[in-house]
């Protein structure tokens, strides 16, 4: 363990021991209480010792970056292979190495490679020879212990007894090599593997933000337990007064509400489950309200209860409860950050003191040229970068206290502003003009007007020829109007070239996204008149691959996304598009954890109705026990799975189940599927449809709400009173740490210090 201090002394605010180095020192100094203040002070530094602390603050600083715990060994070797471990191409290299292992379920059977997944018409699936799947898991769980071993080792046995995501890491490979070695012993024969059900497992224990998005859900869940029973309260008291007011009646046309929906407990209580979700209404109400309009007042009153209020009701608490605990965890990032960079200071401050044994010294000052020693070397944006080095470079004295080094970073927090290149200069007149002219704000206008007329012709010859056959559309007017059109945006692009040069040009994300959709239809064009050399009134045979409409028509796709370069020129409609991106960029944590369910959810749906529901004409029905049961499923209602032909949807294999689930989390005839698969099995399969629509539709889809909500409303805070040329410079690095950065308190310098007191292997002495 690493007790042993590299350096002693005394200063105004004590002296700090950092970290272990082999061969280190073992006389009374170490022994001495953490309360001692010593007098003596070592100057007798060697020259690794001072490149350990470079190095030392280097790590500690991409820590704060990153948002790391400091919790590691700081020794030279240790140092090596922790930051060879978070470089890119290692988590890169285990990120692909995760992907690889739960993209195995879509090949493992039963298998998803076929071209569809409708039992009428799909092939017998290709399934690999045993043994193929299960040496690419074994290499992928063997990269996993290598993982594991390498955490452990460079936070110490100490910590990872105390850290129960490692532990539980170390638990999932172990019972994933026992369950490997199973399949390998029965030839691959088992009916059940269960390591595909914790595979998604490797996923969450990678990322520190999916940790912490699971603790918040966790500790959100009692305040949406309460509403959920809140809302079966209201489901079994609703449900408990429809069986009495629509009881079995004498008269048989009076029972198509009783039949249908209220015939008894289980199917009554769904039917107004579903209709919690609208998925079946009015459905649910027309037999009984065709009788009498009074009968309509039960499920508007259910609907308006239910829908309207509990269900927003539930939303409201979602959002607040878990933006609660996730402004904790954000907090907790926080003081990460802080104490990454003060302990950068503290060892930084070691090393001037240790080169230096002049009194005056021993006040706690780090060199400028320290600092950008250290700088150097910390993998960071080059931008951040260069802005932390410029604010340290403005400190005239060539020192730096304890705040001024933490405000250095503050350069982390603030948005990055993209400056253009200058514009070229030209001596010839003709492209002076060129230039003052194309530059301006109003050549983008035109633009922007000729491409919603070149949209609005494609969709009026859409129109026109909406009822044609593909072989009777003539590709020729439509070809000369595209022309014309691209020859315009060729030019609009040279003279855009000309004025702002290729740098300028290539600053603006609009004109990266303009030129390439240009070029793709200036080459596509290109290929047509050599492909097809075009007369009036000629319709050509087909050559090659694509006929001409084909080509027409990919030409047409190209000019329509083309369209989308007016998002820039509207900010809101900028606003929103960059809302897409950065959720996309971002919060990558919160939709890994729907995926992590989705994985979890099609497995368990694999193995409880795999096969449950039969082809039609087949002549086995499933696993039913005999042919007249098996028959008895089968119903062909208005409404029902088998005439609505929803034969694809299904748990028959991994691809199919996902998107099973994905049709039942829009809730939009979700009550068809917990139809089919009860009729087909059990009643107790609605647990498992409730379920996941519980999971899925009311917690995941509202938790996305509320973070587009704070993503968008932080977006547009910041740039409300900006122009649109100013928002377009600006580049906003919306981040979950950002949205909440306003509501963090910092922590205080001592805060911080007694934390550093605390570290399992840097030990500080005052």
């Amino acid at each position: 363990m690493e007790s042993e201090p590299l350096l002693t002394g005394s200063a105004s605010q004590g002296s700090v021991n950092y970290g272990s180095h082999h061969g280190g020192h073992s006389d009374a100094e170490s022994e001495e209480p953490p309360t001692t203040r010593t007098p003596s002070y070592t100057a007798a530094v060697h020259e690794h010792d001072g490149d350990l602390y470079i190095q030392q603050a280097v790590v500690f600083i991409e820590d704060a970056i990153q948002y790391r715990s400091i919790n590691h060994k700081v020794d030279s070797g240790s140092l090596r292979l922790y930051r060879w471990y978070y470089s890119r191409i290692c988590q890169w290299g285990l990120g692909f190495t995760i992907a690889v292992i739960l993209a195995l379920a879509f090949v493992e059977k039963p298998s998803s490679i076929t071209y569809t997944s409708d039992p009428r018409y799909r092939p017998t699936p290709w399934e690999p020879p045993c043994g193929l799947t299960e040496t690419i898991e074994i290499v992928c769980l063997l990269i996993f212990i290598a993982d594991v071993a390498v955490k452990s080792y460079v936070i110490g046995w100490e910590e990872f007894c105390i850290n129960k995501w490692l532990i539980g890491y170390v638990v999932v490979i172990a019972a994933s090599v026992v369950d490997w070695a199973i399949t390998v012993s029965m030839i691959c024969n088992e009916t059940i593997r269960v390591r595909r059900l914790i595979r998604p497992f490797f996923l969450l224990q990678n990322s520190s933000l999916m940790k912490k998005t699971l603790k918040c859900i966790k500790r959100t869940l009692p305040e949406i337990a309460s509403v959920i029973l809140l809302l079966a309260l209201h489901l079994c008291l609703f449900t408990m007064i429809g069986m009495l007011i629509f009881p079995r009646s004498e008269d048989p046309k009076k029972n198509g509400e009783w039949e249908t929906y209220f015939r008894n407990l289980p199917r009554a209580l769904s039917s107004l489950l579903v209709l919690l979700t609208t998925a079946n209404n009015p459905d649910v109400m027309v037999p009984a309200y065709s009788l009498h309009r009074g009968y309509a007042l039960f499920f508007i009153l259910f609907s308006v209860c239910g829908t309207y209020i509990l269900m927003n009701l539930l939303t409201a608490i979602i959002y607040n409860q878990f933006r609660g605990y996730l402004l904790m965890s954000v907090q907790t990032s926080i003081i990460r950050r802080r104490l990454g960079i003060r302990a950068a200071f503290e060892v930084l401050c070691c090393k001037r003191q240790g080169h230096s044994s002049n009194s005056e010294d021993h006040e706690e000052r780090v060199q400028v040229n320290t600092v950008l020693e250290v700088m150097s070397r910390v993998q960071m944006k080059s931008f951040y970068r260069q802005a932390v080095i410029k604010a340290a470079q403005e400190f005239r004295d060539g020192f730096l206290d304890g705040e001024a080094f933490q405000r250095l970073f503050d350069e982390l927090d603030k948005d990055r502003i993209r400056e253009h290149p200058p514009n070229p200069e030209y001596s010839l007149p003709i492209l002076q003009w060129i230039q003052s002219t194309c530059s301006h704000y109003y050549l983008t206008v035109v633009g922007n007007v000729v491409a919603l007329a070149n949209v609005i012709c494609i969709c009026t010859v859409l129109v026109l020829d909406s009822e044609k056959v593909v072989s009777q559309r003539d590709g020729y007017y439509m070809e000369v109007i595209n022309c014309a059109f691209i020859l315009y945006y060729v030019l609009e692009m040279v003279l855009k070239l000309i004025a702002f040069g290729w740098r300028g040009y290539l600053s603006y994300k609009n004109n990266i996204f303009d030129g390439l959709f240009t070029v793709l239809l200036l080459v596509l064009q290109m290929a047509i008149f050599l492909t097809y050399r075009i007369s009036y009134k000629m319709i050509p045979v087909q050559r090659g691959l694509l006929s001409l409409w084909e080509m027409v028509r990919l030409v047409n796709m190209l000019i329509v996304f083309r369209f989308l370069r007016i998002i820039p020129e509207i900010k809101l409609m900028a606003l929103v598009a960059s809302t897409l991106v950065d959720l996309v960029k971002n919060l990558r944590a919160f939709a890994g954890i729907l995926v992590v369910v989705y994985y979890v959810y099609a497995v368990i749906g694999i193995w409880l109705f795999h096969g449950a529901i039969p082809p039609p004409g087949g002549s086995s029905m499933g696993s039913n026990s005999s042919t007249e049961n098996s028959t008895s499923n089968i119903t062909m209602e208005c409404g029902s799975y088998e005439q609505l032909e929803y034969w694809p949807n299904n748990f028959d294999d991994f691809a199919s189940s996902l998107v099973l689930l994905y049709d039942v989390m829009v809730v939009n005839n979700w009550q068809v599927f917990m139809d089919a698969y009860t009729r087909y099995t059990t009643e107790w399969s609605k647990v498992y449809f409730v379920s996941w629509w519980l999971t899925s539709s009311v917690m995941w889809v509202n938790l996305f709400v509320a973070l587009i909500l704070e993503n968008f409303t932080y977006k547009w805070d910041k740039c409300h009173a900006l122009s649109v040329s100013d928002v377009e410079r600006t580049r906003y690095e919306t981040t979950v740490q950002r949205m909440f950065r306003e509501h963090v308190q910092e922590p205080t310098q001592e805060e911080l210090l007694v934390q550093l007191q605390q570290h399992p292997h840097l030990h500080l002495i005052r």
